[in-house]
């Protein structure tokens, strides 16, 4: 299982105890490979060129469809790749600063963010992935500009906010949600259009006054395309028969997360094609946004 992100990000999170469940269940060990770079398409390359016999298999993940409608990307997530299943819907990011900051929510930052233009940094995982965009919505829909400093995974983004390196990041939930709870990180929001269960005191961007603010993450698993048939069925089985036992419900909940529903490999690839559709609207709709900052004057958002 390739995963283009490194240790302790999302995918990754998600990932190692269904991996090591699947492999008992196919009889057959299941190796978590971290193979992070390029804002994950070194690790997409891996597999994208890799024997299509069920062997290497890819963790595909948010940036995936987000990443296609800000940079380049060589190759199509959604038809160069045979979609197996959804492993979590979820989780969004949550928007995070230190617990010393004055900031005690999403305006507080906004405000001086555009009161001093290119002051504020707040780290991602590189251009194209989710937490990059959210910094860049944020940027065109408040007009304001918070420089995007992009780290190898979110997870690294939040412990620099600890260490007083960053001023903020938007991070995903299940990446932070310890620190949180530690106090060693204060979340203003989260970038669902609803609160999440496992951080229910916190709010949503749409909730601090931008609406169309609504980035949620998922996790699934796709193999090279040619792949067989039978060997997707059969992946596709095992795996759905470990995301639904109690206690990695349990575990997805608590993370932020959800098992899906419905999940048949045809069921995740309309999956992918909504949620590609979905953000190449949020695309658009940012940059419009950014541009109409910058012909109006008024802003200098990325």
């Amino acid at each position: 299982m390739v995963i283009p992100y490194p240790a302790g990000g999302l995918s990754d999170i998600a990932v190692r105890a269904v991996a090591q469940e699947m492999g008992q269940r196919l009889g057959q060990p299941m190796v978590v490979d971290n193979r992070p770079g390029g804002s994950g398409t070194i690790g997409a390359g891996i597999v994208l060129r890799a024997a299509p016999d069920g062997y290497t298999l890819l963790v595909n993940a948010t940036g995936d469809v987000i990443r296609p409608h800000y940079v380049s990307v060589p190759y199509d997530i959604v038809n160069d790749f045979a979609p197996i299943g959804i492993i979590a819907e979820g989780p969004p990011m949550v928007l995070v600063v230190s617990p010393s900051s004055a900031y005690k929510s999403v305006a507080d930052v906004a405000a001086f963010a555009r009161a001093n233009p290119g002051k504020l940094n707040f780290g991602s995982s590189g251009p194209g992935t989710g937490p990059s965009v959210a910094i860049t919505t944020f940027n065109a829909a408040a007009d304001i500009q918070i420089v995007d400093v992009p780290y190898r995974g979110a997870s690294q983004a939040g412990l620099a906010v600890i260490a007083g390196t960053l001023d903020g990041s938007f991070s995903y939930l299940n990446t932070v949600k310890a620190l949180i709870e530690s106090g060693q990180l204060r979340a203003l929001a989260v970038t669902s259009a609803t609160r999440n269960p496992a951080l229910p005191q916190v709010p949503t961007m749409v909730e601090a006054g931008f609406k169309d603010f609504d980035i949620d993450g998922f996790v699934g698993l796709a193999a090279p395309k040619g792949t067989p048939a039978d060997i997707i069925k059969v992946l596709n089985r095992e795996l759905n028969a470990v995301i639904h036992q109690n206690d990695f419900r349990a575990r997805f909940i608590g993370d932020g997360m959800r098992p899906p529903q419905n999940n048949s490999p045809n069921d995740f690839l309309a999956y992918l094609k909504q949620q590609y559709e979905k953000n190449r609207v949020l695309a658009e709709l940012t940059k419009r946004q950014a541009k109409q900052s910058k012909q109006s004057g008024q802003g200098t958002a990325r």
